[in-house]
């Protein structure tokens, strides 16, 4: 997470930030839809009971937090899971912690290890309770609380599986877009001959290894990498895993964020005829859908890769552009910038938004053209806590900015005000024809650069100096507002004219 606080410009209240912190508190406060009791005794000891619960229609995941007394008296529970079937030379036996886990989750697509992944089956389930130790006088309550998952549930669901990494608002640093086994990543083996499918888990240690506070897993049209992020992510307490897939058409490609639920691809099918019926099947999911390198070429060098629907599409259901894909900002071919800003000029709120399109997580390098390391671009958000929810819920409100480059610090917040209203990135504010629109952006890291200020995909030049010229400066300018429609935002782009920084905009009387 960067250093600086958030909102530079305006100070939060011991009450603003009170109601945050209780926000994300009471988000993972869901009551369970069972709670099972019970009591053990010493005559259990060196048995196998089982606790009975029954699961009803509709149910695609069970997540179960146990807690016991007695462990001073050195009292050990061990904890499974059986299914409808029962314990049938292990057929329905769905898992076996030993002592190791007391919350745990089963679902159609990915499970806690120890357990295993498939359908939920309707009926009569059962805790699978061993006692290797309980005293002859000891006595242990056990309360089991258990939750049901259901289609259309977004993947942060229950909140008891995805506690924020870190609470409190603040900006995180991420990478949206990348590829490892699941898809077409691979690496060179031990051997050290050929390439193999790169396993996830070199992913997100390099990841971390660059300081990274959260990546999103989008293999292509599948979402079977949960299983790998629901084993990792307790290992990676600092980096939040978010599930996603890249849906992969022949008219263009799309990252989903934040649901496991299926969607079906097949464009051009009976079932999914048009671009925007996929749109509209996606919308439903609860998840943010992001346009990938929309300005590719769609052709045999990147078959389905540039966006090109063969009939409308309502932009309604898009919440994002992949407005940077690699290093694809060194290109004026290949850039999503002018894409994402002729959406803004039609009236669209789409946050840009950058991602690696890593598909080697051992390459170290970045070639144009070629791989692009992890972590370049970043996509740097304003979220209440580094929770999959709240950095979602930032990339859908446009609190985001990106590090072109993908370093550590380089930073920049944009503030507009105008009588009274204060409007962020991604937010926005009225100006009546006379009004002033007064617009503090405060940058850090990025001595020797200057800021550009674009209008509605137009250069304004303000009468301001735009120059930067220490690492944490603090520039202002005002803009005269007409009465109409606009947007406001900022590049920062180095002395040699690259660009470093791309933010997203305020909106006016929009």
């Amino acid at each position: 997470m960067s250093e600086y606080s958030p909102r530079t410009f305006r100070l939060l209240g011991l009450l603003g930030l009170w109601l945050a912190v209780l926000a994300v508190a009471c988000a993972s406060d869901v009551a369970p839809d069972v709670v099972l009791h019970g009591q053990l005794q010493g005559s259990d000891n060196h048995t196998y009971r089982e606790v009975p619960f029954q699961v009803p229609r509709g149910v695609n995941r069970i997540t179960v937090d146990f807690e016991y007394s007695g462990r001073p008296e050195h009292t050990t529970i061990d904890l499974g899971l059986e299914d409808p079937t029962g314990f049938h030379g292990q057929q329905g036996l769905r898992g076996w912690t030993g002592g190791s886990k007391q919350l745990f989750t089963v679902g159609a697509i990915d499970a806690t290890p120890s357990f295993t992944p498939g359908p939920i089956q309707p009926g009569r389930w059962a805790l699978l309770l061993g006692v290797p130790n309980i005293r002859a006088s000891s006595t242990s309550d056990f309360t089991a609380r258990i939750w049901f998952g259901h289609s259309g549930d977004p993947a942060w669901l229950p909140a008891v599986l995805n506690p924020p990494l870190k609470k409190g608002p603040g900006w995180y640093r991420g990478d949206l877009h990348m590829h490892g086994a699941h898809s077409d990543g691979s690496c060179v083996p031990q051997s050290g001959e050929g390439r193999a499918p790169c396993p996830l888990v070199f992913t997100v240690e390099d990841a971390a290894r660059r300081g990274l506070d959260f990546i999103a897993l989008s293999d292509h049209n599948t979402v079977s990498q949960a299983n790998d992020i629901r084993e990792l992510q307790p290992g990676f307490d600092r980096l939040l895993l978010i599930p996603a897939r890249e849906v992969t058409t022949f008219q263009g490609h799309a990252n989903l964020f934040g649901t496991l639920e299926p969607l079906d691809f097949r464009l051009g099918s009976k079932f999914v005829p048009t671009m925007d019926a996929l749109l509209k099947q996606a919308a439903g999911l609860h998840g943010v859908l992001s346009i990938n390198h929309p300005n590719r070429p769609n052709d045999e060098t990147c078959m389905g890769c540039g966006w090109t629907p063969t009939e409308p599409v309502d932009m309604h259901r898009v919440q994002a552009i992949e407005a940077v894909n690699g290093m694809d900002a060194l290109s004026p071919h290949f850039t999503g910038i002018p894409f994402w800003e002729q959406q803004l000029n039609r009236g669209f709120r789409l946050t840009a938004i950058g991602g690696s399109d890593n598909h080697n997580a051992k390459a170290s390098v970045s070639v144009p053209g070629g791989n692009t390391a992890i972590g370049l671009p970043t996509t740097v958000v304003h979220a209440k806590a580094l929770s999959m929810q709240a950095v979602l819920e930032a990339i859908r409100a446009g609190h985001v900015f990106v590090d072109v480059q993908g370093s550590r610090d380089r930073f920049m917040d944009f503030v507009a005000d105008s009588a009274g209203q204060t409007a962020d990135m991604g937010d926005a504010l009225t100006a009546p024809s006379g009004s002033i629109v007064h617009v503090l952006m405060h940058t850090a890291a990025l001595d020797g650069a200057h800021a550009e200020i674009i209008v509605d995909g137009n250069t304004f030049e303000p009468k301001a100096d735009l120059a930067i010229r220490s690492d944490h400066r603090v520039l202002s300018f005002e803009w005269p507002g007409d009465g109409k429609p606009h947007w406001i935002r900022a590049n920062v782009r180095g002395a040699d004219g690259s660009l470093l920084i791309v933010g997203n905009p305020v909106y006016v009387n929009r």
